[in-house]
């Protein structure tokens, strides 16, 4: 049974800082491309930072110089390093994973998501 769990969301004020952490079980991580997306209220859900199996990284425009992701094959986990947050970074933070599984398929896998929310 394939799982990602996200924890370390939270309310933090503006200027603050995060780390996000999330943990897969079921895969083989490493060979898995993981990402994380957001969803404010109202809005769709929008890519926020990808990494790849081989630790390529893209970010989007309004989080670059800000966020970090990386990743920990040993420890199966992928985090979100986010620092200077600002109001407008409060959503729902969602952990996701493309990868083969043990027949070659691709398969994409979602969390549950962690709040972060950042007040003025």
């Amino acid at each position: 049974q394939v799982q990602l769990v996200e924890s370390g969301g939270g309310l933090v004020q503006a200027g603050g800082s995060l780390r996000l952490s999330c943990a897969a079980s079921g895969i083989i991580f490493s060979a898995y491309g993981m990402a994380w997306y957001r969803q404010a209220p109202g809005k769709q859900r929008e890519l926020v930072a990808s990494i790849t199996r081989s630790s390529s990284t893209s970010y989007t425009d309004s989080v670059k110089g800000r966020f970090t992701i990386s990743r920990d094959n040993v420890k199966n986990t992928v985090y979100l390093q986010m620092n200077s947050l600002k109001p407008e970074d409060t959503a729902v933070y969602y952990c996701n994973g493309w990868g083969p599984d043990i027949i070659g398929r691709i398969m994409d896998y979602w969390g549950k998501g962690t709040l972060v929310t950042v007040s003025s």
